[in-house]
């Protein structure tokens, strides 16, 4: 199912996540921008944190979500998630990118109602998180 076209609140959001990744590269360091949105409106941001044992580095998309679920703003709506390019790479834009499997499963554990912003045919446009986790896992009980 294709996602729908992006709004400016959207676009506001891209805007977010590459204002942080900019604003915060380094190479193995940040690499990953990622902001939400809360159905208040208020947005979050924040870079992946890249460690040496993989294990422990966490991504850009549960620091944004932490944020808001710190600030009691946790209802997020939306979410957009960057890559920056590393310094060897000849494309130089800051692209959109999905979320990791571990980040699509916290989503729609935290905000089973977002949607996300990725990448399909070229274009960014914005999906329901449950169509990037069809058949998600649910406890019971």
């Amino acid at each position: 199912m294709p996602g729908r076209a992006l709004d400016d609140k959207d676009r506001a959001l891209i805007a977010a996540a590459r204002a942080a990744i900019e604003r915060l590269y380094k190479e193995n360091r940040h690499h990953i921008g990622a902001a939400v949105r809360t159905k208040s409106g208020r947005t979050y941001a924040a870079v992946h944190l890249d460690t040496y044992v993989g294990r422990a580095s966490v991504c850009a998309e549960a620091i944004a979500l932490g944020q808001a679920i710190a600030a009691g703003d946790g209802e997020v709506v939306a979410i957009a998630s960057v890559r920056h390019p590393r310094p060897r790479e000849l494309n130089r834009e800051i692209d959109v990118v999905s979320p990791c499997g571990i980040c699509r499963e916290m989503l729609a554990d935290f905000a089973p109602d977002c949607e996300v912003v990725v990448p399909e045919n070229g274009e960014a446009v914005a999906v329901p998180i449950r169509e990037l986790l069809p058949n998600k896992y649910v406890r019971k009980g």
